[in-house]
């Protein structure tokens, strides 16, 4: 079983941007990871951070996954349950996948294309429901459905199982990167008599190498290693820890100390350390060797909210462009270390990328105030207006660039109250709330992006297309509905051309900008910590933090 296409390498700075650190074939110690929050879901089809994303992969199996490599080969898609990637034959709008033979649920039950397609129905249609987690395949399958809560007796139109191992998609047209959407968590099967609807995160039922033992949210999470899941069908993953524990709720600054103090292996949501713990580590050569700083392959962005007065005119979310003090969000991040400054929403790891600034800030990046100054006097708020920012404050490098926010924005008379909120309701219940934010004023909203997949459509699509828009769990906090960007998103999609793929994923970043309702401030990097009990450790080239399928720890 592979874990990584690099040799392994010795703890050392940036060690494991390149290699697994301290390799190991067995399964041995306790793995110990530790987190502000709690998850927003353990439900697979429920779901939208990234780290969430990356630890159900030792819970739930999807139809294709990511490589266990560090770098570029660790964004090459590989099959998983199926036994090889999707077959079209038609240029990219019918997909057919063959599962493998032997594949069990933790009961010992096996696993089938019903499943597999159950998992997708609840998730994408279910909304009545469910409706945290992306609906890629709501939007891209043939045919429009109800879904299987408010039609138990029905199925998805665009999804065909002519037998217990094949599951066939029909789409609404060609996509070529269809392979990639199978690697989202909600591919991952869930067995119809099992699902509980908005409790199921609470015991989702494991196909990976470990299971749940016990879960108390927002303290506590045990998996231990699951029966039935056989290493012959499973290329990816590993099970290098005897229990892996997840210890939930603790406030930023203790993560750092349980991490220095060996209480714990690695911060969950794969952020890094806060800015008060990066000199003492830096200084010190033997915690220095303990540290990795990887491009995450994100976008910390905020969305200003174009439903909320005054952010329904483009001359006001300009002027906000425009009196951005990004040196001092970038300082509030921990400086330079910690990312660089951003002018695009489209990041530099994301192929499409181009070296563009729609709205300079000045060479020290602190703002351009007389430009803000003239966009607000066209707004007809020569003065300046009132807003509140939403911020999460279990984030608190978020927290601490929202209040640096605040202070550039007063400079030219916008008055920015940050409103705080903890991760796990986040996107479901507020910022992913439209009426939430319409009803509470609030005008900004802080959050970071990065591709669900690898690719310009997995990047936008769910955060400028109009057809995203959804009530709850909503990513277009913007609401950006633009005919041309949709339009755009469609050419890009069904293109086989990688050139012309990549202009267009370039043309829609200008066309964002100009609508001025994503500002970018900063390229992230983050100064992960890996404890020295932690084994088989490397930067996932996929996530751009540790890849959980492969860490382990000694005993």
């Amino acid at each position: 079983m592979s874990t990584s296409t690099a040799s392994s390498n010795a703890a050392s700075f940036n060690a494991a941007l390149t290699g697994p650190v301290n390799p190991a074939t067995e399964s041995r110690g306790t793995l110990r990871y530790v987190r502000t929050d709690d998850f927003d879901s353990l439900d697979f089809g429920n779901t939208y951070y990234g780290y969430s994303w990356n630890f159900l992969r030792l819970l739930g199996r999807t139809m294709t996954t990511f490589a266990a490599a560090s770098g570029a080969p660790g964004r090459e898609v590989v099959p998983d349950l199926a036994e090889g990637l999707g077959v079209t034959e038609d240029g990219g709008r019918t997909w057919t996948y063959r599962l493998r033979e032997g594949l069990r649920f933790e009961d010992g039950s096996p696993v089938t294309a019903h499943d597999v397609r159950y998992a997708i129905e609840r998730s994408n249609y279910g909304l009545d429901v469910l409706g945290a987690g992306p609906m890629y395949l709501r939007n891209l399958l043939e045919g429009d459905w109800v879904g299987p809560y408010a039609d138990p007796d029905g199925h998805a139109p665009g999804i065909a199982v002519p037998d217990d191992r094949t599951i066939v998609f029909t789409l609404r047209r060609p996509f070529a990167a269809f392979d990639k959407v199978m690697t989202l968590p909600s591919c991952t099967p869930v067995p119809r008599s099992a699902d509980t609807g908005s409790a199921y995160g609470r015991a989702p039922v494991a196909t990976g190498p470990y299971r749940i033992e016990s879960y108390e949210p927002g303290s506590r999470l045990v998996l231990v290693p699951n029966p039935h899941w056989d290493e012959a069908t499973d290329s990816v993953r590993r099970r290098a820890a005897s229990t892996i524990e997840v210890l939930l709720g603790r406030e930023p600054l203790e993560v750092d100390e349980m991490l220095l103090a060996g209480e714990a292996e690695i911060d969950l949501a794969g952020f890094g350390l806060q800015p008060e713990s990066m000199s003492r580590v830096l200084d010190d050569p033997a915690l220095k060797d303990l540290l990795d700083n990887p491009l995450q392959g994100f976008t910390w962005i905020y969305c200003l909210a174009s439903s909320v007065a005054p952010m329904d005119n483009v001359h006001a979310r300009r002027a906000v462009h425009y009196a951005t003090d990004k040196a001092a969000m970038q300082e509030a991040y921990g400086g330079p270390l910690c990312g660089d400054i951003a002018t695009t929403v489209l990041p530099p790891t994301i192929e499409g990328y181009a070296d563009t600034d729609r709205y300079p800030v000045g060479e020290d990046a602190t703002g351009d105030l007389e430009a803000a100054r003239r966009e607000l006097a066209l707004a007809g708020i020569p003065d300046g207006f009132r807003t509140k920012i939403a911020a999460r404050t279990d984030r608190r490098k978020e927290w601490l660039a929202a209040q640096a926010l605040s202070r550039g924005l007063a400079r030219v008379g916008i008055d920015a109250e940050v409103q705080g909120f903890t991760s796990g309701g986040y996107f479901e219940h507020q910022a992913g709330s439209p009426q939430f934010l319409r009803e509470q004023g609030i005008g900004i909203v802080m959050f970071g992006w990065g591709a669900d997949f690898p690719d310009g459509y997995g990047f936008f699509q769910q955060i400028v297309d109009g057809r995203a828009i959804k009530s709850k769990g909503n990513q277009n906090m913007g609401e950006l509905d633009d005919p041309v960007v949709n339009e755009l998103l469609d050419a890009g999609a069904e293109s086989l051309d990688a050139a012309e793929r990549e202009r267009v994923w370039r043309d829609i970043d200008r066309l964002v900008m100009d609508h001025a309702v994503i500002v970018p401030y900063l390229y992230p990097r983050s100064l992960l910590f890996r404890g020295p009990r932690a084994t088989n450790v490397y930067v996932a080239g996929s996530f751009g933090m540790y890849d959980y399928v492969s860490c382990g720890a000694s005993d």
